[in-house]
């Protein structure tokens, strides 16, 4: 097994560096992805690449969206040879010292693909609390299964080579919507899941680039789309369901 680090980066300079040197005890290779930040965002991730000979940097020349950033880094790290990649966010939202856990379950349980599951403070905004709830259902109905306690978190484990066949096999909702999306075509590809308790903050200083009403349109549409893939796939999954 051989485990790195993903993560998407667009206009986040408060807290990457300080990320990087928190990684860096662990002696993985980091695959930072550059989703077209502006010049600042863009000259930092460069010095870290040029500082640290563990930092891989991947660019997009102009911003993607989320989702496509987190693909163009686990095609990466995939096409490095690499088994396993940890995704981390930019943003200062998750719990660094979880990452030594996350990567002990991993190596456990190579087969799984380990995901957060968020445990909020007050500072979490209510409409983003509340609107997770309607994706969390989205989710369970679409996989036929409570396996995904949260779809939206951010910190998680890849199986590389199941999760590299399911990219290949579909298109995917390039911005928020993915994080779900994937998981859900995992699930499908009956891979099993390892929900992790994890700390989540938002940060006073912390920045969001989620859209109300482009990305709530697009993770509709990624829902409505799964819903047709799960009832075409509906005997397969009750079978797995009966199995399991």
């Amino acid at each position: 097994m051989q485990h790195c680090f993903v993560i998407p980066v667009y206009n986040h300079p408060h807290y990457i560096e300080a990320l990087v040197a928190h990684l860096k005890p662990f002696q993985l290779p980091i695959i930072l992805v550059n989703d077209g930040s502006d010049a600042l965002c863009s000259a930092l991730l460069h010095d870290l690449k040029a500082q640290h000979e563990y930092v891989e940097l991947v660019e997009h020349s102009h911003n993607q969206g989320k989702g496509q950033a987190v693909m163009s880094g686990l095609r990466h790290a995939h096409a490095l040879g690499f088994s396993h990649a940890l995704q981390l966010d930019a943003d200062g939202q998750h719990d660094w010292q979880d990452v030594a856990k996350f990567l002990d379950i991993s190596q456990q349980h190579p087969k799984a693909m380990v995901i957060g599951q968020p445990i909020f403070d007050e500072s979490v905004p209510k409409k983003r609390l509340y609107g997770r709830y309607a994706t969390h259902i989205w989710v369970w109905i679409n996989s036929l299964s409570f396996d995904i306690k949260d779809s939206m978190c951010g910190f998680r484990v890849y199986p590389l080579a199941q999760t590299i066949q399911i990219l290949n096999s579909a298109k995917f909702q390039p911005r928020m919507g993915f994080d779900s999306e994937i998981l859900v075509r995992l699930k499908w590809a009956n891979i099993p899941f390892i929900n992790v308790p994890t700390q989540v903050v938002y940060p006073e200083d912390g920045i969001s680039h989620f859209n109300v009403w482009r990305d709530n349109l697009g993770m509709s549409q990624a829902h409505l789309r799964l819903l047709g893939g799960m009832l075409r796939r509906l005997p397969q999954l009750v079978s797995q369901k009966m199995k399991g």
